[in-house]
């Protein structure tokens, strides 16, 4: 009997050291990457069109396929092809009804509608012209409601004036005198009117991002720089390669006069025949001057992705065919690379690209550190184009650093065939994609532990990853949960992870096609999801160097006997604070001491936790804050300080050192 007493006692002491972490904060380790977490744009779920960029018309210079899609067009119109802009020839032709009680002119529904906030102003713009040179002609703009019940459809109008021959820009600056989430823009000749022509159509809020003109939506923005992200992945991953090649994003199209952007076939118009879009094209109004104007506003590295000249394999195959260029056509396409890198840093007085980003009103460089060559390219064609990329760039810009990919899979075949292939190239990182489900995270808290170290060692950049919840491909907080568990792991190896991005960014409640996303919007409103709060509250509390973190001398990485535990401590040496993270993905309450070798007597602590009860909820439209972190404060006695982690919760504890 006593020995069976002293055995359960020395269990139950065993069971208790169990939740000891030890904390050594005497040591510090290397330093946080400040591109540790960033955000990832790709333009799917029509983020870019009807998302962040703020022009509210769709189609705005008819140059779809189907050149009046987005318009109706009544009275006496006619579509011409001979305009002022060269890659959008395409314009209207209004011409006077012929009757006294008919009516000639143009409506555009926008994306999903076009939001109008009471009070607000707007900027509708237009390049004009009266063909005839025969007067002036009057355009009637009105925002109009067309499920109003009220006595009029339209709630604001104001005019323009068209005189002369000759193409000009017309502007006018409109109060909206009512909130309308679905509206639309629709423009009138006066009765017995001249001829006049229209071309590039547009609506902007006039409180757009930090005033930038062909600026952004403010609020989504806002969302961005809330974030304080390290690093700004542009322009997207699948569409870089393109549905085919004719399709891929060629960044030189998205700069220069917006007015003169051509128009792109999005390579997710085709991509679902569930959830099909026909009307998902690309204007390039959000092109690369204004990523990495967004960029430097949000304060994040600016990372281009650029085409490897691979089509979406995907679609198209990973074998050689016409859906790819050989490697001995590939000089083009390593010219934009090359073009790119100058337009970002060049000097405007030697490089026509460096001149452009000059003349688009950034003189200065933008001080471009990182391209990604290739998205999700996979088999033994990838490696063979990027070579010829490698050595040209490696060449001529040094100091860039270059990133390779390992396919669209975490694991397996593909995965294990490409690293040992980017580090015979040389590439600086190499960029992962995991989208998996609750259980791969939880299994995955080891995952960079143990990856190679060392000089010459390519670093790691995760630049697509999110849980997709089994059952139900869709945000809420346990799946959030699981993405702040894994992330423990990105934190304890940041000598590994220089950078990591969550994905997708953006999704349109009404034009989404996938899930689960970081910020949803609607025409007026957005919601942060609990994804983007764990994005958020990783970012704002990196810190500037690693802590060792154990518990029984492992690391809290969800393992067995730890009771479904995850945890990292960092130190931010800006403002003396040890940072603890710890995320209890269990069921049951953990009692936890915290260990902090080096310090001794009380400290201030702040205290934020992430909790819902209900694992499957998130925040809407129409409770955008019903899941947000709570902070509260506390005082900490050391060097061992007893917490409990409730149930299925993000803690972080910041101990004023």
């Amino acid at each position: 009997m006593i020995s069976l007493v002293a055995t359960l006692l020395a269990m139950s002491s065993v069971t208790a050291q169990n939740h000891t972490f030890d904390i050594n904060t005497k040591k510090v380790g290397g330093p946080i990457p400040s591109t540790m977490y960033g955000i990832f744009f790709e333009d799917i779920n029509y983020a870019a069109d009807g998302g962040l960029y703020g022009e509210l018309v769709k189609n705005r210079s008819f140059e779809f396929p189907q050149h009046f899609m987005g318009w109706e067009a009544f009275g006496q119109f006619e579509l011409k092809n001979d305009g002022p802009f060269n890659k959008n020839p395409h314009y209207v032709r209004l011409s006077d009804s012929g009757h006294n009680d008919k009516f000639t002119g143009l409506e555009n529904e926008g994306f999903f509608g076009i939001g109008y906030q009471k009070g607000a102003d707007y900027r509708f713009t237009v390049w004009a012209r009266n063909p005839n040179g025969d007067g002036e002609v009057t355009v009637r703009v009105l925002f109009c409601d067309p499920n109003t019940m009220g006595e009029r459809q339209q709630f604001s109008e104001d005019k323009i004036v068209v005189s002369g021959k000759e193409w000009k820009k017309y502007e006018v600056v409109i109060k909206a005198n009512s909130t309308v989430d679905k509206g639309t823009l629709r423009l009138m000749l006066t009765r017995n009117s001249k001829t006049v022509d229209l071309e590039h159509i547009s609506l902007f809020p006039v409180d757009v991002y930090k005033g930038d003109e062909n600026g952004m939506r403010k609020d989504l923005a806002e969302s961005l720089e809330q974030l304080k992200p390290g690093v700004f992945r542009f322009p997207g991953g699948c569409i870089v390669e393109g549905t085919d090649l004719a399709t891929r994003y060629q960044w030189k199209n998205s700069v220069g006069p917006v007015e003169n952007r051509p128009l792109n076939e999005n390579r997710w118009h085709y991509t679902f025949d569930y959830r099909f879009f026909p009307d998902y094209y690309q204007s390039y109004g959000l092109g690369f001057y204004e990523y990495f104007r967004l960029s430097e506003q949000i304060g994040a590295e600016p990372l281009p992705v650029v085409s490897v000249g691979l089509s979406c394999e995907f679609q198209n195959g990973s074998h050689r065919s016409d859906k790819h260029v050989d490697v001995d056509q590939l000089q083009p396409y390593i010219d934009d690379v090359l073009d790119l890198i100058e337009f970002a840093n060049g000097d405007p007085a030697k490089n026509q690209w460096a001149k452009l980003r000059a003349d688009m009103g950034h003189p200065a460089p933008f001080n471009l550190k990182y391209v990604a060559i290739g998205n999700e390219q996979w088999g033994a064609i990838y490696p063979e184009n990027l070579k010829p990329f490698m050595d040209q760039v490696r060449k001529k810009y040094p100091n860039i650093k270059i990133i390779g990919g390992s396919g669209p899979n975490s694991e397996g075949a593909d995965f294990d065939y490409l690293w040992p292939e980017m580090r015979k190239l040389g590439v600086d990182l190499v960029d992962e994609h995991f989208y998996r489900n609750e259980e791969w995270f939880l299994k995955s808290g080891n995952r960079y532990d143990n990856y190679k170290r060392g000089k010459g060692e390519p670093k790691v950049f995760a630049g697509e990853y999110a849980c997709h919840g089994s059952g139900k491909k869709w945000n809420h907080f346990n799946a959030a949960l699981m993405e702040a568990a894994f992330m423990t792991n990105l934190e304890r190896n940041a000598d590994v992870v220089e950078m990591a991005t969550y994905a997708p960014l953006f999704a349109h409640v009404d034009g989404w096609q996938w899930r689960p996303d970081a910020i949803w919007f609607d025409n007026l409103r957005k919601f942060n999801s609990c994804a983007y709060y764990v994005q958020q509250l990783y970012s704002v509390n990196k810190g500037t160097n690693m802590l060792t973190l154990t518990m029984n001398g492992k690391p809290v990485a969800g393992n067995d006997g730890q009771d479904g535990l995850f945890a990292s401590a960092v130190l931010d040496k800006n403002t003396g604070e040890v940072i603890v993270k710890i995320i209890n993905t269990g069921d049951k309450a953990q009692d936890v001491t915290l260990n902090l070798n080096g310090m001794k007597g009380s400290y201030t602590a702040q205290l934020i936790t992430f909790h819902s009860d209900n694992l499957t909820a998130e925040n809407t439209l129409d409770e955008p804050e019903k899941i947000v972190p709570q902070t509260s404060s506390l005082t900490v006695t050391a060097p061992a300080q007893a917490v409990s982690i409730p149930a299925r919760t993000f803690s972080i504890y910041k101990i004023k050192k």
